[in-house]
């Protein structure tokens, strides 16, 4: 029935049929008469729906040709991503963005990730070739069909930034020695609390999450934490060191160090440097938070951890690297 609506003149009767112009944002043509542009126009859209996805649209014959690529478009040419086909769109949802109401076909938010111009040097039934030109993703990628809906999308020139690589699987997590007093020269030492939780490492790629132990070895986390976490970060490549704590009777997951990012790991970037990019991700939610930290201020965070019921504080040395598996006197453990 697809390929028929789509072959009989009204390419976008199953997008109608699907959709409830009373009920949701989306644009909803009446009229079958389609605008005709250039074909040249691409948009990918970021959709929180059910599970998190990315929708390649591609201008071709006055509609937009549609993908759903789960993990995003691939940024090397050695990963190829799953493309579900879908639908075919009207043009004018290469400018949408808003809330698709609950209930309704594809509920969740949509915002534009990217969008620009394209170039067609081969398209098919089978394989579709593609050059594009956005402000976030350029290069040429081949779509190529493997079974009904399922299509699979690579990258068919180097990436932008050939040096970028993904996140490692595990990591065997840094670990503090243990003293009784704080540093003496506080000024070159950053402070946190330690949470008594249980140490974990977060993998975050294509927006999944997965976990590791405090030996590298793979573990699931809270139920909803892994989803939530990478719907988050959403394309960006990450790895994320933190435990798992009880806090007001929740367990929440607190991130207090950033080792991997946008295909670049950080391990030899000094610890001020990496807490001030974790920082900047702003990640903040109901299963996790980014832990404080207090640079030169060892008393008063020892102080708020004796109060608190905590066990200590963390005394890391603020030019310090990431040194993975290893016990380390440029992180201590000061007992509160």
């Amino acid at each position: 029935m697809t390929r028929k609506r789509r072959e009989d003149g009204d390419r976008l009767a199953e997008y109608r049929g699907r959709r409830d112009p009373g009920r949701t944002p989306e644009p909803v043509p009446e009229e079958k008469a389609l605008p005709h542009g250039d074909d040249d126009t691409f948009v990918v859209q970021e959709h929180h729906a059910t599970s998190l996805h990315w929708d390649l649209r591609l201008e071709r014959g006055g509609v937009l040709v549609s993908w759903a690529v789960p993990k995003g478009l691939p940024w090397s040419p050695r990963t190829n991503h799953l493309a579900v086909r879908t639908e075919d769109h009207p043009l004018e949802y290469a400018g949408f963005e808003g809330e698709i109401p609950h209930g309704e076909y594809g509920a969740g938010t949509t915002t534009i990730w990217d969008r620009g111009t394209y170039e067609t040097e081969k398209w098919s039934e089978r394989e579709v070739k593609i050059v594009v030109h956005g402000s976030r993703v350029s290069g040429r990628y081949v779509l190529f069909r493997t079974r009904g809906a399922n299509w699979m999308i690579h990258r068919m020139d180097p990436p932008a930034d050939p040096d970028a690589e993904p996140p490692p699987e595990s990591l065997r997590p840094m670990r503090p020695v243990e003293k009784a007093r704080l540093p003496r020269d506080q000024g070159a030492w950053g402070f946190e609390f330690a949470w008594g939780g249980r140490r974990m490492a977060a993998r975050v790629d294509g927006g999944r999450t997965r976990f590791t132990d405090g030996r590298g070895r793979p573990v699931d986390g809270p139920g909803g934490l892994g989803s939530r976490l990478g719907a988050e970060l959403g394309i960006r490549p990450a790895l994320l060191d933190g435990e798992l704590a009880v806090l007001d009777g929740r367990e929440t997951y607190m991130i207090y160090d950033l080792l991997h990012l946008d295909g670049h790991p950080l391990l030899d970037v000094p610890y001020r440097e990496r807490r001030e990019r974790l920082d900047g991700l702003g990640l903040s939610g109901p299963l996790w938070q980014t832990a404080p930290w207090f640079p030169g201020d060892g008393g008063a965070v020892r102080d708020a951890a004796r109060a608190q019921g905590l066990p200590g504080v963390v005394a890391k040395r603020l030019d310090s690297p990431y040194e993975p598996g290893e016990e380390s006197g440029a992180w201590r453990f000061v007992p509160s």
